[in-house]
């Protein structure tokens, strides 16, 4: 499936010869991820096709001439597509000449060196593991390194992921966003400009019945346990007083298994909060709380007269969802590293009287849109399980799995709106992008 690339902005700028090029500033789940001329990402092109051939996405070309705004503003288009695109090929995240260019990228982009440094990691139940890497690892080389020093079976370690967490007052706590496997967790974690953010490991999988894979590592189980008893700690997780009392229990009893197996029935368990936003339901600005997991998107709603209502988006009820930039543009010149102004992500889903659009305006929408897709993936791995003979090929965590699956199945796709209709739009409505997922 495509990443949430995106070049909302770029830049000129004058070389030492007094020439001008092109900066452009490109996103990754509504953080910067780098700012790259044009002629270096053409030279990268001209690596990756020496080794992966024709089957490459078009690469714009080049203009021997002064650029026109509408040429400047369709070679921006162009790229963002590009970067899509190549991040639907599982065997191009895994090659070297694609990941050693954006690993060089994101340390030039932010002035960082390689060196040897100290990542803390921290754990569900606040305690942190302090690991020495070299400020270029990759978010999958510290996993991997995370793992090794927990006894985590490596097999298993597909099943974890590495976040970008902001630890807020009263113990609150905010995921902001999945470090994908070649971004540099010491560089975005300096370049979030977030305050009391970490990086943390959390499993990483939607529909909960995924534990029994875990149970036979102990270093797994410890972690989802730690993982269930925040959550519960937060009130992620919303058990009944009975459920709550004996899950108490098997706490204090140390049953970590049996706390697990009755956790399965509790409501919510294994979901993702999203901080509180709001949504166009039943009628605009009404505030909201997300959970997302389990193969459904829960809305508990506040509606006009402060009563409350919990609505239930089954994933197979939603035809696609889209992501919109909401705001100004980013100060380019400034230190802001983050698209900071609200993000709109909706969803089109059937309904009785036919397909409806639910709007939500939040900071998450990146990060919503990326659990999604999350439970769509884990859709077709279990009915490819439940059917050997149909075949699809699901890219998951930079890994290929082949299976067969009939063609009325969810797909993935993006779209973005033409540059200068962004243009127009940021001018009247404040909107610059959207991001489309179709199909699905």
């Amino acid at each position: 499936m495509k990443m949430h690339f995106c070049i909302p902005v770029s830049q000129q700028r004058l070389d030492p010869l007094g020439g001008r090029y092109v900066l452009y500033s490109v996103y990754l789940d509504g953080y910067l991820f780098c700012r790259v001329r044009y002629s270096r990402l053409h030279r990268w092109n001209e690596q990756l096709r020496r080794v992966f051939g024709n089957c490459l996405p078009p690469f714009p070309p080049k203009y021997y001439l002064a650029m026109t705004t509408s040429m400047a503003d369709e070679r921006r288009d162009q790229l963002e597509q590009y970067l899509q695109n190549l991040t639907m090929d599982p065997d191009m995240l895994r090659s070297d000449v694609f990941i050693d260019f954006l690993k060089l990228v994101q340390l030039d982009t932010f002035n960082i060196t390689t060196k040897t440094a100290s990542l803390d990691i921290f754990l569900p139940d606040g305690r942190n593991i302090p690991v020495e890497i070299l400020t270029s690892d990759t978010a999958e080389r510290v996993l991997e390194v995370v793992s090794h020093r927990m006894g985590l079976c490596q097999e298993l370690s597909g099943y974890f992921g590495l976040f970008l967490i902001r630890f807020c007052k009263e113990g609150k706590l905010s995921v902001m966003k999945k470090l994908v496997d070649f971004e540099l967790p010491y560089v975005s974690l300096r370049s979030a400009e977030v305050e009391n953010c970490k990086v943390g490991l959390r499993k990483w999988y939607m529909d909960p019945s995924l534990d029994s894979v875990l149970m036979d590592c102990p270093a797994a189980v410890d972690l989802i346990y730690m993982q269930a008893i925040q959550d519960f700690e937060k009130e992620w997780a919303k058990p009944t007083q009975a459920q709550r009392q004996k899950l108490e229990a098997l706490q204090k009893e140390h049953n970590q298994t049996k706390f697990l197996e009755l956790s399965q029935e509790v409501r919510h368990y294994g979901y993702l909060q999203l901080d509180p936003c709001t949504c166009d339901y039943p009628e605009p600005g009404c505030g909201a709380v997300l959970s997302v997991g389990n193969n459904e998107i829960s809305c508990c709603i506040t509606l006009p007269d402060n009563q409350t209502q919990e609505i239930i988006f089954q994933m197979n009820r939603v035809k696609c969802w889209e992501v919109t930039f909401l705001g100004t543009l980013p100060n380019m010149e400034g230190p802001q590293q983050t698209l900071n102004q609200n993000l709109e992500l909706r969803f089109q889903f059937s309904e009785d009287s036919g397909w409806q659009w639910f709007v939500i305006y939040t900071k998450q929408a990146f990060l919503l849109s990326s659990c999604l897709k999350k439970m769509i993936s884990e859709k077709m791995l279990k009915l490819a399980a439940e059917n050997p003979e149909m075949q699809i090929e699901v890219p998951e965590q930079g890994k290929s799995k082949k299976y067969h699956i009939q063609q009325s199945q969810q797909k993935d796709s993006f779209r973005f709106l033409p540059r200068k209709s962004k243009i127009e739009m940021a001018k009247v409505e404040c909107v610059f992008g959207i991001i489309k997922e179709e199909e699905l």
